[in-house]
């Protein structure tokens, strides 16, 4: 395997190669639990890799409190999520979605930018990223910032949005609302639990107000369409519901209005028709202990 590779360590040295490399065929590279795989199955003799371990700038590297929510930066590992104190209380979704990324070894080093770029339909942190409504903050060559939601980022199969003077800088994830309980996780089918690749997933960020009405809703669908879905019909059926008050029928709705957005494929690892009835039962799983 042989390829080009350049360690910029500032942000002027990472646009500065990314502009000197506009006409040549480049990718990034963090963490390559995905990129190795790829050169191994289909080497590119003229690709040029431009390593991000060494980068030096807190909007990638950090996670950060905003006045209206938290930053985490591309080139966070699933594993700094998992230990993250203020993501596990204020977004369990996304903590439990980093939790059951792969194995311990290779959260170590899978970072939230790698997850989200490489755009794939099984993606566990993106899954979880879609459901809280995050927002996609993106550097261009020029040095101009643009924000994008997250939903818009996934443009088709293993395809973001991302033009080649453009990289993902972080993630912006949106704050709860004040005195909000929260209802939220990640729930991912597969034959060998985390080591698996989802062959569906559910995430969830319900929110409540004091009186136990539920104010805000984000459900996500993974691995039953060409990208991960925001099933929007399906947060709006909860507005105004209580969510302990949800019984077997509402909770088929429930699940009947995620379907809407499936376009399942039958493959190797689970057919059409599986991916759909597995998703049902999952989606009126998070009422049952009501």
């Amino acid at each position: 395997m042989n390829f080009n590779i350049t360690t910029p360590e500032t942000t002027q040295e990472l646009l500065a190669q990314i502009s000197k490399h506009q006409e040549n065929n480049f990718r990034f590279g963090a963490g390559y639990t995905d990129l190795l795989l790829e050169l191994k199955k289909q080497p590119d003799e003229d690709l040029t890799v431009i390593n991000l371990a060494q980068l030096n700038d807190e909007h990638f590297t950090s996670i950060s409190e905003l006045d209206d929510g938290i930053r985490v930066g591309t080139l966070v590992t699933a594993n700094r999520i998992t230990y993250n104190e203020v993501l596990e209380k204020r977004y369990p979704v996304l903590y439990e979605a980093a939790s059951k990324l792969a194995s311990r070894q290779i959260r170590q080093v899978a970072t939230i930018g790698g997850n989200l770029c490489t755009a794939s339909p099984a993606g566990d942190i993106a899954c979880a990223l879609v459901a809280l409504e995050a927002r996609c903050e993106m550097l261009k060559t020029d040095g101009t910032v643009i924000v994008v939601p997250i939903d818009d980022f996934f443009v088709g199969v293993k395809k973001n949005c991302l033009l080649k003077n453009e990289i993902l800088r972080s993630i912006i994830i949106p704050s709860n609302s004040e005195n909000s309980k929260l209802y939220s996780g990640f729930i991912k089918v597969g034959t060998r639990c985390s080591m698996e690749i989802a062959v569906v997933s559910l995430a969830y960020h319900i929110q409540s107000d004091e009186n136990g009405k539920i104010t805000k809703a984000g459900v996500a669908i993974g691995s039953v369409a060409p990208t991960i879905k925001f099933a929007k019909s399906a947060s709006e059926y909860l507005i105004g519901r209580s969510y302990t008050s949800i019984g077997t029928s509402k909770a088929e709705e429930f699940a009947t209005k995620v379907l809407e957005y499936t376009l399942p494929i039958s493959d190797i690892r689970a057919s059409a028709w599986y991916r759909k009835e597995a998703l049902f039962n999952i989606s009126k799983s998070i009422f049952e202990s009501n």
